[in-house]
């Protein structure tokens, strides 16, 4: 059975059939699906955009959305509609997308169209002050100064929800693999909320719905602080979070051993995914309800790795109860 005929409580007409892709249940875990787009179709569209350079797509926006509708034109109209419905979809709302020969470090620009068009497909990607364009590229290397566990790779980067400390909502994020030299380890971690073991023990205690304040080190460029709880609720009342242990910052005693307790539980899960990403894949999950880390990597002295980072917001159906205006 196709997995788009998995998905629940479709939020947008879905197609009887698709094209231009397939679409299966990751041998990972049922609630990850595996998007694979052949060859040909990856090559007609990177044609297609040829006229489009990424600054083209820094400049205007609208172009974003181009790139997407091309795309989508190439999937006979299927793509869209399956991206919206998955990433919402509280039983799955978590893809690994491989395009088919985007492999190799050197079509990393054409790896940013890609992932853009997929991105604008189901929502906008926001702003990211760290780079100062609506994409991040960033590069993990053996020895890092760096403020923050992002680019420090021989140690477990914990399991976290971003956007915890910027004012935009972040209903997705997407993480692509530009370039990988003398790499070993380093699988991206992944734990879907609901097949967390004890969610009910720490959503259902007092703290949980406690304001608490989040700031960001100077890397992130974001000098505002946000006051935000740890735990909310979904349109349908079901728990998500907005949660990052490097940067909440506790009160008082209470809070402070509470949040230790509540880390400590998700790094100690049993449902922890360990999920590899080859050079020029992604994934794209819903940011609400799946938590991301990474784990750590091989000591190298030539390590390299390259990644690029979307985050943004749904335009389609939504998970937030009450998402702000854009």
């Amino acid at each position: 059975m196709n997995a788009i005929n998995q998905l629940s409580d479709a939020a947008m007409a879905l197609p009887n059939d698709i094209q231009g892709f397939t679409l299966e249940p990751s041998s990972h875990s049922p609630r990850l699906l595996d998007l694979t787009f052949p060859r040909e179709v990856v090559e007609a569209f990177l044609a297609a955009v040829a006229d489009y350079p990424v600054q083209a797509l820094e400049y205007k926006s609208m172009l974003r959305y181009r790139v997407a509708k091309i795309l989508d034109d190439l999937c006979g109209n299927t793509l869209q509609p399956m991206l919206i419905n998955t990433l919402v979809d509280r039983a799955t709302g978590g893809l690994q997308v491989t395009p088919e020969g985007l492999d190799d470090v050197a079509q990393a620009e054409e790896m940013v169209k890609f992932a853009t068009a997929v991105a604008h497909l189901m929502g906008r990607s926001n702003y990211d002050a760290m780079s100062g364009e609506y994409y991040a590229r960033f590069v993990v290397k053996n020895v890092d100064e760096s403020d923050s566990y992002l680019r420090q790779p021989h140690r477990v980067m914990e399991l976290h929800n971003d956007g915890t400390f910027v004012e935009q909502d972040t209903d997705y994020v997407l993480m692509m693999k530009i370039d990988e030299q003398n790499m070993e380890g380093g699988n991206s971690l992944l734990l879907h909320l609901d097949d967390w073991d004890e969610l009910e023990r720490f959503y259902g205690h007092p703290m949980a719905r406690r304001e608490m304040r989040w700031s960001a080190p100077p890397s992130k460029k974001v000098v505002k602080d946000i006051y935000h709880a740890v735990f909310d609720v979904d349109r349908e009342g079901r728990p998500i979070m907005a949660y990052i242990d490097q940067f909440v910052q506790p009160k008082n005693f209470e809070e402070g051993n509470w949040l230790t307790d509540l880390s400590d539980s998700l790094e100690s899960s049993p449902a922890i995914l360990s999920v590899p990403n080859p050079v020029g894949s992604f994934l794209l999950i819903n940011n609400h309800f799946w938590l991301h880390g990474r784990d750590r990597f091989t000591p190298h002295p030539d390590l390299r790795r390259e990644l690029m980072r979307q985050r943004g917001y749904f335009t389609y159906a939504k998970t937030l109860r009450n998402p702000r205006q854009k």
